[in-house]
């Protein structure tokens, strides 16, 4: 099942084992349970402290295996063959279920631990997903800390029966006893926050209780990232705060276009990102919304920013690095059934698609390579463009129109998201804008892919904001707010690349840097 390598490479992992796992399987006699055994078979021939044995506990999903410690505190599961973007997800609880000890600060750990209630979590993914291994392994890692947290991780492609009957319509899927849990990418800081309904108090009280910064980064994408570390590199005291370390570029899959690495995953990156800014002195605030930005009132002086858990923080300088988001249709029903049909991410939900018939909307890149990408696993593709061509590489263009499999709609204004009794997506129509014709297509899912738009609502009233909702920013990424700068996707800045975000946040820092000395605090 394993390749030599990797069974060198994992039996080196392997060592690091304190004591002794079992592998308990459940298996039936299908395809997938004969390559389940040899998996578990592979991994046990690789240390003396790995048993394989049979599962007998009813109602166990088949197949299936449990990893279980002697002392039988432990209550983890995979429903699938975790190879894949989830083979280190498997390698991870393996280790952590022996006793090694878990990469995560001790807070989390402490945190874990004193949860109190029951919590059983069942995960849908798909071995495709980019954006799965992070919510398994956070529920994996707070079940081999907390007894009383029991995780079962199921594959989708391979439990197609229960994915429908529960609806799964998107991947990651959290169930946590019996309910929806949540959905999409989560850390295990945000998974705690949702379960432990203390912890925003908690929080609130300690960032409030912080001393003014020299310059507080809002957002932790590739701007913010650079901001970040160019501040601390200045010897100032630098703060960042940020919803989600990384922003949009833990949903960017393929990465291409970052000069000097020839090709790259974005959560590969983010965590590049986040080891570098955190070997500064940089005060990182993650799982943090700021709701509100009170500018200096003269040059020098303090900015406040308020955050949703009713904390507040204080800086001379700020830089605002909140990047944007995937931009929505905007037609009745979309809203409706997200994550009933409607998705944003083909890497990660195309597989639940196998077969079924979608759309993507949306001719620029992202688009056509979302059509290309999903014509591989879908029965039909049809694209979606509402100009009179695709804007698209003409190399893009020329692979998508060459596929059996898709067809293209240029001149098509989507203007509906239509649903079945099923509470699922069924259709989606649209108007010619050539003849003012309006049309249905039927299918199953349908992929937004028209663009993005910034994450700047919350900034309305307190700087100056375009038409669109960018900061307007000038060469030195001033905002024409003193002590406030803007840097990345969230501003005016016309090209909206990973490698131009970082830059502008280099450029943010030291025009922040040089304001900062230039300018003498209030008496």
């Amino acid at each position: 099942m394993l390749d030599d390598t990797l069974k060198a490479q994992l039996k080196a992992y392997l060592e690091k084992l304190q004591h002794p796992i079992t592998l308990k399987a459940a298996l039936d006699d299908s395809n997938a349970a004969r390559e389940l055994q040899a998996l578990l078979n592979d991994i046990a021939a690789l240390s003396d402290r790995i048993s394989v044995s049979a599962d007998d506990t009813p109602g166990a999903r088949t197949p299936s295996f449990a990893i279980q410690r002697p002392d039988g505190t432990l209550s983890l599961r995979f429903a699938a063959i975790p190879l894949g973007h989830e083979f280190t997800s498997l390698v991870l609880a393996l280790l952590q279920a022996g006793g090694h000890p878990p990469r995560v600060s001790d807070d989390i750990i402490e945190q874990i631990r004193g949860l109190d209630g029951d919590y059983s979590f069942e995960v849908f993914m798909s071995l495709s997903c980019h954006n799965c291994p992070d919510v398994v392994q956070a529920l994996n890692l707070m079940a081999v800390l907390n007894p009383r947290v029991k995780v079962v991780t199921i594959d989708g492609a391979l439990f197609q029966k229960e994915v429908d009957d529960r609806q799964v319509m998107a991947v990651p899927m959290v169930f946590l006893n019996g309910e929806l849990f949540a959905s999409g990418r989560m850390t295990i800081e945000e998974i705690l926050a949702k379960v432990d309904t203390g912890a925003a108090r908690r929080d609130a009280e300690k960032i409030s209780a912080r001393a003014p910064f020299d310059v507080l980064v809002v957002g932790g994408g590739p701007a913010g990232s650079a901001a970040a570390i160019y501040a601390a590199r200045k010897g100032i005291r630098t703060g960042i705060v940020a919803e989600r370390f990384g922003g949009q570029l833990m949903d960017t899959l393929s990465i291409e276009n970052f000069i000097s690495v020839k090709e790259t995953e974005g959560p590969k990156l983010t965590a590049a990102l986040e080891e570098h800014v955190k070997s500064y002195e940089v005060d990182v605030m993650p799982l943090q919304r700021v709701e509100k930005l009170v500018p200096a009132e003269q040059p020098g002086g303090l900015a406040t920013l308020h955050l949703a858990n009713g904390a507040t923080l204080k800086s001379r300088a700020v830089i605002l690095a909140t990047g944007a988001r995937w931009r929505e249709m905007n037609v009745p029903g979309e809203r409706e059934y997200r994550n009933k049909g409607v998705a944003y991410c083909p890497h990660c939900d195309g597989p639940l698609f196998k077969g079924k018939r979608v759309a993507v909307i949306g001719g620029g890149n992202s688009g056509v390579e979302a059509a290309i990408d999903l014509a591989g696993i879908v029965g039909h593709v049809t694209l979606l463009e509402f100009d009179k061509q695709m804007r698209a590489d003409a190399v893009l263009q020329r692979k998508l129109l060459s596929l059996p499999n898709v067809t293209v709609i240029l001149q098509a204004q989507t203007t509906e998201v239509t649903g079945g009794a099923d509470g699922k997506v069924n259709a989606l129509k649209y108007t010619d804008r050539a003849t003012g014709e309006s049309h249905t297509v039927e299918l199953e899912g349908i992929f937004v892919q028209i663009g993005l738009v910034p994450n700047t609502e919350w900034l309305k009233g307190s700087i100056e904001l375009t038409k669109y909702g960018e900061i307007p920013v000038d060469a030195r990424c001033e905002t024409g707010t003193h002590g406030v700068f803007g840097a990345g996707d969230a501003t005016t800045v016309p090209y909206k690349q990973i490698i131009i975000a970082m830059g502008e946040g280099s450029k943010a820092a030291i025009s922040a840097f040089d304001y900062l000395i230039r300018t003498s605090a209030p008496a």
